[in-house]
């Protein structure tokens, strides 16, 4: 492995960690000042916290991709040092990263209009849909073979692009969205998706699967300078723009660097999330929890979210008892995916 990308890596991760961290104290004060606030419903007190803290991710994402571009491109131009699978002078590299970013961004719009206006969740569910444009346009997205671990390769052809990759973006940015509404989870569970795929993205050995490794690298960094203004008790929320990235940045990485099945598995909570919501007719409010004494119990008998069964079982559990435990059953999830990965590798 080369020690370039490591190190251009590392920079694009410190980057994007430094700008949620050094800005969110300003950005918080002035979310509250025009009162862009939320309930935190799950404290008994139901205090007011700043909302759409995202934007600092998306602004810290960006920021560390978009270093990892120009420095590339800067040493390889001075100093004639670069990596051997990225020639960041090809137009389909530079085509890649930016339909790449196109794609985030208009999610992070999207999510940005719903923070400020509450869009209907039957237009939250379409939107997404154009926001994969970028990555449906170009020739060189993914690959239309998704290779299933200990079953084969399936070729889908031209409705890769035309079907799976909207129904891809459009379902993580979707279902990051549903489990959420606890401190901390959303980027808890997203630095753990996150570093996870990367590893997987770095040993792919592949163009693509390098350019996914810096997309993931920058979301962990920009998550972790975020949860420190997100853990319990937040500081913050991090929005539909927060929450909708992540899916998205997810997604689009999955997509370029072609380990589909490997994101698959990591997003197994969020998948439960969803069908427990489907059998429950997608629930719009008294999905999360009630707090009686510092303990978080479903509103009804009939549990109708992954986060409401877990209440359930544990008959009570506080919300950082909650999140940790999330995060826990992601990590199990994650280090499936990168066992599966490697063990071929290895027999």
């Amino acid at each position: 492995m080369e020690y370039t990308i490591l190190i251009l890596g590392f920079i694009s991760f410190l980057i994007s960690f430094l700008v949620p961290y050094l800005t969110l104290p300003k950005l918080i004060r002035k979310l509250k000042t025009i009162g862009m606030t939320g309930k935190d419903i799950n404290k008994q007190d139901k205090q007011d916290v700043a909302e759409m803290g995202g934007l600092a991710v998306v602004i810290g994402l960006c920021g560390g991709i978009l270093a990892f571009t120009g420095i590339l491109a800067y040493v390889n131009e001075i100093f004639g040092i670069g990596i051997s699978l990225i020639n960041i002078t090809d137009g389909k590299i530079l085509t890649l990263i930016f339909a790449s970013l196109s794609t985030i961004l208009v999610i992070a719009v999207i999510g940005i209009l719903d923070d400020m206006f509450d869009l209907r969740h039957s237009v939250k569910a379409v939107i997404p849909i154009f926001a994969s444009l970028p990555l449906v346009a170009i020739a060189s997205v993914g690959s239309p073979t998704i290779n299933i671990p200990f079953m084969g390769e399936i070729n889908f052809g031209i409705l890769y692009a035309l079907i799976l990759v909207p129904i891809a973006i459009t379902a993580c940015s979707n279902m990051t969205n549903m489990l959420a509404g606890f401190n901390g989870m959303e980027a808890g569970m997203g630095i753990t998706m996150s570093l996870s795929l990367a590893v997987i993205a770095l040993f792919i050995g592949t163009p693509e699967g390098l350019i996914a490794f810096i997309i993931l690298i920058s979301l962990a960094g920009a998550l972790l300078g975020f949860l420190k203004y997100n853990w319990f008790p937040a500081k913050v929320f991090p929005g539909d723009v927060g929450n909708l990235t992540i899916g998205a940045v997810i997604a689009t990485a999955i997509i370029i660097g072609n380990f589909e099945s490997y994101g698959v598995i990591v997003m197994l909570p969020f998948i439960i999330e969803f069908f427990v919501k489907l059998i429950n007719k997608l629930p719009t409010k008294n999905w999360q929890g009630k707090c009686i004494s510092g303990k978080l119990y479903p509103f009804n008998e009939k549990p109708i979210s992954f986060a409401q069964w877990l209440m359930y079982l544990s008959k009570g559990i506080s919300e950082k008892n909650l999140t940790t435990t999330f995060i826990g059953i992601e990590i199990i999830f994650c280090a499936i995916a990168i066992l599966i990965f490697f063990i071929p590798k290895f027999t």
